[in-house]
């Protein structure tokens, strides 16, 4: 594959929700914690650890690994897996961007009142290492699939891939998503940070079942550069995200992107199947869905910008006899592909691979992560690499400068 063709192709996953209009808390004395708007604006403290904080519930989280040691994560993390060709347990991040993301699902903070604190901060990470390069994720098919396969079998109940590409992917990776999801697992992935409107959904955001989140600013409304589309379920806090990073074992950066908005929809299923352990994992999705909050523009939900609104961990944890008396099915997995589903014989074309029409083309864009120096990773889709007979695709997530 040409350099021109990964160009074309690179792009990001993400995609969430979120609630407007709340008062927000008083600034508490650390810089850090003080710049986490998402947790003053949900009002965590008051509105949502009174009720859940995700205690007995794994959450996976598919990415570059996470640092175990940060300060704000340590006795989190537990013993995970590494695809990327490295020895160890997943508890390694030399990115960062997979330590961002655990740490605004289970971060607990230190000291009290200082550093990052996730929306579920007593969830456990399962951290499922897949392969990176000097520029970001190099995410292959297969990876996707024994990634998927291994969160699910070693206790996950929900799934957060920050990650994403505009390829339809392989049948392997099409039916690990699908295993989760027969295994009732909350499967939560990225829309993408193209920003623009011809680009689709990517994957695995836009596989059936799986929950694709776009990111929304402070004001509420959708980022600039989130990328939308019929998939698009839910939206959440994806803008000037304080998070943890894996540059030391106290450093801090801030991020934007669909990945961060992604971490926080996990965040909130975590919150929800600790509270209510016996609700299968589609009526944790419809409790999300059925809460959200409209746009504040007054623009008709659901619709391909915002899904079906802004993520409201709140409204989501209280009683709800009328969703959880209803369907146990996940109410996604008959949501129609934009980019069409593959034939059901499992062949994209005449050699049982995705078809190369399937591929469209791509934005570069800066996802959610930061380092200690404040660069903010983008997520991006790669192609269709051929060697022989040998075809893999590739998802790149790039690292570009941010504020």
């Amino acid at each position: 594959m040409t350099t021109d063709r990964l160009a074309r192709c690179a792009s990001l996953l993400a995609a969430g929700a979120l609630v407007w209009g709340i008062t927000a808390s008083p600034a508490v004395a650390d810089d850090v914690r003080d710049k986490q708007w998402p947790i003053r604006t949900y009002e965590a403290g008051a509105k949502l650890w009174s009720v859940s904080q995700g205690d007995g519930v794994v959450v996976a989280v598919v990415d570059s690994g996470v640092r175990e040691d940060h300060q704000d994560l340590t006795g989190q993390v537990l013993p995970g897996a590494d695809f990327s060709g490295a020895k160890t347990d997943g508890r390694v991040d030399s990115n960062g961007h997979g330590t961002g993301v655990a740490s605004l699902i289970a971060g607990h903070g230190h000291d009290g009142q200082s550093g990052v604190v996730g929306l579920a901060p007593k969830a456990k990470i399962l951290p499922v290492r897949v392969r990176w390069n000097g520029e970001g994720v190099d995410l292959r098919q297969s990876d996707i699939e024994l990634a998927v396969r291994f969160a699910v079998d070693h206790g996950a109940k929900i799934i957060n891939m920050s990650i994403g590409g505009y390829d339809r992917l392989d049948y392997a990776a099409r039916n690990a998503i699908s295993y989760a999801v027969s295994k009732d697992v909350v499967v939560v992935a990225s829309t993408g940070n193209s920003g623009d409107s011809a680009a689709p959904v990517e994957y695995p955001a836009a596989f059936p079942g799986v929950v694709a989140v776009g990111a929304v600013g402070e004001d509420g409304k959708l980022w600039e550069r989130s990328t939308f589309g019929p998939e698009t379920t839910l939206v959440a806090p994806g803008v000037n995200i304080s998070e943890a990073t894996a540059k030391s074992t106290s450093s801090y950066g801030v991020g934007r992107g669909t990945s961060d908005a992604t971490a926080y929809v996990s965040a909130t299923a975590a919150l929800i199947r600790s509270k209510y352990p016996d609700l299968s994992a589609g009526q944790v999705i419809n409790r999300m869905i059925k809460t959200a909050t409209p746009p504040a523009d007054g623009t008709v939900v659901p619709n391909v910008h915002y899904g079906y609104g802004i993520l409201a961990p709140a409204k989501a944890l209280e009683a709800n006899p009328a969703v959880d008396g209803g369907p146990k099915e996940n109410p996604l997995v008959k949501r129609a592909e934009s980019q069409g589903a593959p034939s059901s014989d499992g062949a994209g074309d005449a050699t049982g691979e995705p078809s190369e029409e399937a591929v469209a083309p791509g934005a570069d864009g800066g996802g959610s992560g930061g380092d200690g120096t404040g660069l903010v990773i983008g997520a991006g889709v790669a192609g269709v690499v051929v060697l022989g007979l040998v075809v893999a695709v590739v998802v790149r997530v790039r690292r570009r400068p941010g504020r």
